[in-house]
């Protein structure tokens, strides 16, 4: 065969068959750009996120070489300043304290520094030139200047001149804003006022935050450890980068791989497609293969259209993820609503390598969607294909099974193995090794569960049609169960994972608010022990138990986990417990996500960055702070820090007690200076403002799905049409031997219905393995907690319900189409 006849024959093969089923085309095209633009668009958002809050803690760190930084947020004692700054390797070393400040209802950060020093170790922070500070104007020495960032100055809408009132640890005090900070980036909330006025009127006098180092020039920081203090450690710019990024790398990971769903569902909806398509096709084929072309050569035609597919899909998919990721910041924030990057704007940026990436994902999902098909119609021999368009597989012959039994068995080896980097990557490989043994498996599945019905007869002429039909064309029928079990694997496993979040979230909740009222101080140090007294004795409380959380930084590369003070009584349910600790140790209790991060075992002495010897005296359940948290009884804390102020209550009211009565008189006595920082709510209120947020932060998750379920039910829909137009001939010869246009209909209906079920039921089971690995390994890996699967029984019925319906009606509709046409015409050869 020339080159010539063989790209005529590749053209005609080619064009004609978009040319007559443009439509088929189009949908596969389009699955692939709705699964591209949303691992692009997931992935632009997460990135524009991360690097905003990367840029923030440039902002805010001021780019010092290295910096020793407080544990926990009462500081160091500023004496280490000294040590530091005369350390080996020092250039020189600026003292900072860091606050969370407020003015009316907006919040930003306020930075105590030292000007002369900043001005030689973070000049940025100060916005001049490391030459030194401007000796004309004594405003950078005022003790009630304060200089604003750009987004400071228009977050609390002032200008320069204007007086403004700023509360920070408990404190307000008048401040007058001064100029701006060219310095810093864009979009972060920074206020600078000199270190002194900071230290006096806020209550820190005596402590430091942090101190930013100059290094001299090929110098360690071994002579800074050495000198420090267990309240205080090394942070680099490495160790800052992987803290931001360890906040929240699982949770990006995860919406990446969900996102990919939808693109792996296309890739099978083209896989459906293009197998069908290379049925029709299939005596065309043997005609040019009986001309000369290659075996080869028709792989190599269906992959060009593979390839056409997945190019104008995935260049489609490109724009419109990133209409969709500006979209999601602008409705969502960075954090897609999450919250982990709650503060500070985020503007999105474009990633090149991560657009070339999706890019080739999207084709190659659409060329080896198209090569599959391909591959086995090449093995046809010619002389067959010419008498039998049918199926290629012959019923006769038995169907392995062997193959897909072994790769869910691998898939289960691979859920055993542990996390790499803290990333279940060996999680989501035993997923797709699960959902690639469970759609290799189908052709055994429809030939087993089919066999029994045809071997039985006198039902009626359509269901009889239906049933032998699709025991006589494996293939066919293993191709439409592809398509329906993967979009049903992937939805139910979905679903059960987060209803299982959702209603262990539910259960704990309903554990841990178990009095009546709860009282939060936000923004300030909180109640002294005068102040508690006041409202210990509030008419109609019968009792209150005081708390109080705080930061505390066990490693520089790590965020800080929760230290939490409180009284621990029988209703603090624990999952595990010592039973005995060594003597002279403090006990404390672990959250289970600070028990797998830090691997600290019941029993175990471990090291805090606190005065005193400790032990873990338990582990407990924790839903609400995925990096970790410490129980501590409230004295022992008191001995360890000083510190006996509390930001939290837990109230129990008297028998009889009105709450609403109880809310007056508690906020009443409320210190003056307090009041405004103060709310309490009732159980239900924080059960229903905990579910919200759970709802929210998994609003992507929600959207994920949906968008996998409709592009798998599109898919269904797909592949029955066009398996159904496909059999024109056998429809005429139907009708040629006395059957009816109604009796094909109800036949047509009754094979849709009956491949729905089957996909259904089999996708449900898959569905329901891969959903234990959602909840048992890749949950635990990623976040750190455990809980029981929960399955959502009425979205499983739904989702099967609506698989039978879909199958149905979509056949259906294609068959009144098909069968339009008169008897003679539809049994007609086409040369």
């Amino acid at each position: 065969m020339s080159l010539l006849s063989a790209r005529l024959a590749l053209g005609w093969l080619i064009g004609g068959e978009w040319r007559a089923h443009p439509a088929r085309l189009a949908l596969t095209a389009v699955a692939i750009a709705i699964g591209v633009a949303l691992g692009f668009a997931v992935h632009l958002v997460n990135g524009s996120a991360l690097s905003s809050f990367e840029g923030a803690l440039r902002s805010v760190n001021g780019r010092a070489d290295v910096q020793v930084n407080a544990t926990t947020p009462f500081g160091f004692d500023e004496a280490l300043y000294a040590r530091v700054a005369t350390a080996t390797g020092v250039a020189d070393a600026s003292p900072v304290v860091v606050l969370r400040a407020t003015a009316g209802t907006a919040r930003f950060t306020l930075l105590g520094l030292d000007v002369i020093r900043a001005a030689q170790v973070t000049p940025s922070l100060i916005g001049i030139a490391p030459a030194g500070v401007d000796r004309r104007t004594d405003a950078a020495f005022d003790g009630q200047a304060l200089f604003l960032s750009s987004a400071a100055l228009r977050v609390l809408r002032v200008r320069p001149g204007d007086a403004l009132t700023v509360a920070a640890n408990g404190k307000a005090t008048q401040l007058r804003v001064a100029g701006a900070l060219p310095g810093v980036a864009e979009g972060q909330a920074i206020g600078v006022v000199d270190i002194a006025t900071v230290q006096w009127r806020f209550g820190r006098l005596g402590r430091l935050d942090r101190i930013d180092v100059k290094q001299a020039d090929g110098t360690s920081t071994a002579a800074l450890t050495a000198i420090l203090p267990r309240d205080a450690t090394i942070g680099t710019s490495a160790s800052d980068a992987t803290r931001s990024d360890a906040l929240s790398r699982a949770y990006r990971v995860n919406l990446d791989m969900l996102a990919l769903v939808a693109l792996l569902t296309g890739g099978f909806l083209v896989f459906s497609a293009q197998s069908l398509s290379v049925a029709r096709r299939l005596r065309a084929f043997a005609l040019i293969r009986t001309l000369g072309l290659p075996r080869n050569g028709i792989i190599a035609t269906v992959a060009l259209e593979g390839l056409a597919i997945g190019l104008i899909g995935s260049s489609l998919g490109l724009l419109l993820g990133y209409a969709v990721a500006y979209a999601a910041l602008t409705r969502f924030g960075g954090d897609l609503g999450a919250g982990y990057f709650a503060d500070g704007s985020v503007r999105l940026a474009f990633a090149p390598a991560a657009a070339v990436g999706f890019f080739l994902l999207g084709v190659f999902a659409a060329v080896a969607g198209s090569v599959l098909p391909a591959r086995i119609a090449a093995r046809v021999a010619p002389a067959a294909a010419l008498r039998n368009a049918g199926d290629m597989i012959d019923p006769r012959t038995p169907v392995p099974w062997i193959p897909a039994a072994a790769l869910i068995a691998v898939g289960g080896v691979a859920a055993q193995l542990p996390a790499i980097g803290g990333l279940p990557i060996f999680g989501f490989a035993s997923m797709a090794l699960i959902l690639a043994g469970g759609i290799a498996g189908m052709p055994w599945l429809a030939r087993t569960v089919l066999a029994p019905l045809a071997r039985r007869s006198g039902r009626s002429v359509a269901s009889d049609l239906a049933i032998h039909h699709l025991h006589g064309a494996p293939g066919q029928a293993a191709t439409a169960l592809c398509g329906i079990v993967a979009s049903t694997a992937l939805m139910i496993a979905m679903a059960v994972m987060v209803t299982s979040f959702r209603g262990a979230v539910d259960e704990w909740l309903g554990q841990i608010l178990s009095d009546d009222l709860y009282l939060r101080v936000e923004g300030s140090s909180g109640f002294d022990p005068a102040a508690q007294a006041v409202l210990r004795a509030t008419p109609g409380v019968a009792g209150i138990a005081f708390s109080r959380q705080v930061p505390l930084t066990l490693s520089a590369d790590r965020p800080p986990v929760t230290l939490i003070a409180r009284p621990v009584d029988a209703r603090f349910v624990l999952l595990d417990k010592a039973d005995r600790l060594p003597a002279g140790t403090i006990p404390i209790w672990l959250s289970e996500p600070a028990a797998r991060l830090y691997n600290w075992k019941v029993g175990a002495t471990v090291t805090l960055p606190l005065a005193g010897r400790y032990a873990v005296a338990g582990i407990w359940r924790d839903y609400a702070r995925q990096q970790g948290a410490i129980v501590m009884r409230e004295t022992d804390y008191s001995k360890a820090t000083g510190d006996r102020t509390r930001t939290e209550a837990a109230i129990t009211l008297q028998p009889g007690a009105d709450p609403v009565r109880v809310e007056q008189a508690l906020t009443a006595r409320t210190p003056r200076g307090l009041a405004r920082f103060v709310s309490i709510a009732r159980p239900a209120t924080l059960r229903r403002y905990a579910l919200e947020l759970f709802d929210r932060s998994f609003a992507v998750t929600y959207l994920l799905e949906g968008v996998a379920v409709l592009v798998g039910l599109a898919g269904v829909a797909a592949t029955m049409s066009a398996q159904t137009i496909a059999r024109t001939r056998e429809f005429g010869m139907l009708r040629h031997i006395g059957v009816s246009k109604r009796q094909i209909v109800a036949m047509l209906a009754s094979e849709g219905a009956l491949l729905g079920l089957v996909g259904g039921i089999a996708g449900i089971a898959l569905g329901g393995i891969m959903a234990q690995v959602l909840v048992h390994v890749i949950n635990p890996q990623s976040f750190n907690w455990t809980m029981a699967t929960r399955v959502p029984w009425g979205i499983v019925a739904s989702v099967a319900g609506a698989l039978v319906i879909a199958a149905a009606g979509t056949a259906t509709l294609a068959g009144r189409r098909a069968i339009a046409a008169d008897a003679v015409r539809m049994v007609r050869e086409d040369w």
